[in-house]
């Protein structure tokens, strides 16, 4: 099986993201690993790499609830992006909400490739690779 080049954690917890980096680097299935505290960060680095198709991510794990853009607005803005069209990123949120609000308002993105509830463990990692990496 072949590495996912470029994998975005969206998460505010650094701490999330730290684990979820090492399960990365232990399953060696990721080249790459960009992680952002915030919603606007990640698009901000989505729209600055429009041009260039190999430095879009392959994957989003996204979390909801984040200052200043929250997954859901993050999602708003990112189906309206003009992505190239040999490009396909796949986006899961991973969130601690079960609030039944956030399960409605992810049914609203047909473009989400799934709702996961933290913690996850490798082998649900590994499961989400090996689909990011089909594409």
């Amino acid at each position: 099986m072949s590495k996912v080049k470029n994998v975005c954690i969206v998460d505010d917890d650094e701490l999330f993201q730290f684990v979820m980096r090492q399960h990365f680097e232990r399953l060696d299935l990721v080249e790459r690993v960009h992680k952002f505290t915030d919603g606007e960060q990640a698009l901000h680095h989505i729209k600055s790499h429009l041009d260039n198709p190999d430095e879009l991510p392959d994957l989003i794990l996204l979390d909801v609830n984040m200052p200043y853009m929250d997954g859901w607005q993050f999602m708003t803005e990112f189906v309206r992006l003009q992505l190239p069209t040999e490009k396909h990123i796949r986006v899961y949120i991973l969130t601690s909400s079960t609030h039944e609000s956030d399960l409605q308002k992810a049914r609203e993105f047909p473009t989400l490739s799934g709702y996961l509830v933290k913690p996850i463990g490798k082998n649900m990692i590994r499961e989400i690779l090996v689909g990011a990496e089909q594409h």
